[in-house]
């Protein structure tokens, strides 16, 4: 099956040559010599990034490997400016950055709706002999040629934005979870890898308030190193204020998965380990409160931590509560 969710593109982007500018005198009937009257070529047209809220992924340019803009028509006489080339717009999901393909440079980021960055500007007009006149220089016969556009490889990448990314290995009940919390639908079954993309849900809290929850695939043991899905998908936990680390109580050592993860993720990048974090013991519908307080001194220390079980509903509220609360609060990490 193809997936519509596309987090990764490489386009062409060639931005618009500027136009010519006129060489041109004025002759009339009445004036022989009515000196330079030549006009500046249009601006090439440029590659526009601009985002949208309505866009969740970047399939729709999955198949688009070059954007041409238009380039600029050359100046005329009378002094009349060549037409600008027209811009490319591309429309692209809140939470895109680009950056150039051969040098890695970073080049912008899409954050807001509406927002309109350029990625590859079109060249400027050549300026027509009109603009060369001087007292001493009244006839110039010469113009500039307009500038050449930008050709350049681009990468364009998604970073889902997103309140709380479920972080766990494979099988460990993310999809669940974002099933009956949210209105998402994601494939779920009893296998490794079910999640092959992430999925968004927004989840409805008290009062008519809500955050936005991703389910990102499983990670395994390597995974920032590039092992199972790799960091294809680590990147979209950049984006997230909170991560909810997801183990199931029937783990062989909680403690050490949860190690596990957060080595992957601070091998990915350090600076994940400034973002709040809270811990799901997942799949505890079959645990009385006696077992649950047992298995507590297996549990770390150092994060708040819950038993829930996505089934039977167990401890899912609390965690809501729980989730609403750090978002909303200034208290930093326990370290």
């Amino acid at each position: 099956m193809t997936s519509n969710f596309v987090d990764y593109v490489k386009i062409c982007c060639r931005s618009g040559k500027g136009g010519a500018g006129s060489t041109h005198l004025l002759r009339t009937r009445g004036n022989a010599k009515g000196g330079p009257d030549g006009g500046d070529g249009g601006r090439g047209g440029h590659i526009i990034l601009r985002g949208n809220r309505q866009l969740w992924t970047l399939l729709h340019l999955k198949y688009t490997k070059h954007i041409a803009a238009e380039s600029g028509e050359s100046g005329g006489k009378n002094r009349l400016h060549g037409r600008n080339g027209e811009d490319i717009i591309i429309d692209v999901p809140l939470g895109t950055i680009c950056k150039d393909f051969e040098t890695g440079e970073f080049d912008c980021e899409i954050v807001e709706d509406g927002q309109e960055v350029i990625v590859a500007q079109g060249g400027r007009g050549g300026k027509g002999n009109d603009y060369f006149k001087t007292a001493t220089n009244q006839t110039p016969r010469y113009s500039q040629p307009g500038e050449d556009g930008i050709e350049a490889w681009k990468i364009i990448e998604l970073k889902i934005l997103a309140d709380v990314g479920l972080v766990g290995f494979p099988n460990a009940g993310k999809s669940t979870l974002l099933s009956v919390v949210s209105a998402a639908k994601p494939e779920i079954a009893n296998y490794p890898f079910t999640t092959i993309v992430p999925n968004l849900g927004i989840v409805r809290h008290r009062d008519n308030q809500s955050f936005v929850m991703a389910d990102i695939p499983g990670i395994i043991e390597g995974a920032s190193l590039g092992k199972g899905l790799g960091i294809r998908f680590l990147r979209h936990i950049e984006r997230n204020s909170l991560l909810l680390f997801m183990i199931p109580c029937d783990s062989d050592d909680i403690k050490k998965e949860y190690k596990i993860l957060l080595n992957e993720l601070k091998t990915y990048n350090p600076e994940l380990m400034d973002k709040e974090r809270l811990l799901a013991i997942t799949k505890c519908d079959m645990l009385d409160e006696l077992m649950i307080e047992q298995m507590k001194a297996h549990v770390p220390k150092n994060i708040k931590s819950l038993f829930i079980s996505s089934v039977s509903g167990k401890g899912i509220q609390e965690l809501k509560d729980l989730i609403w609360n750090t978002l909303n609060s200034d208290v930093g990490l326990d370290n």
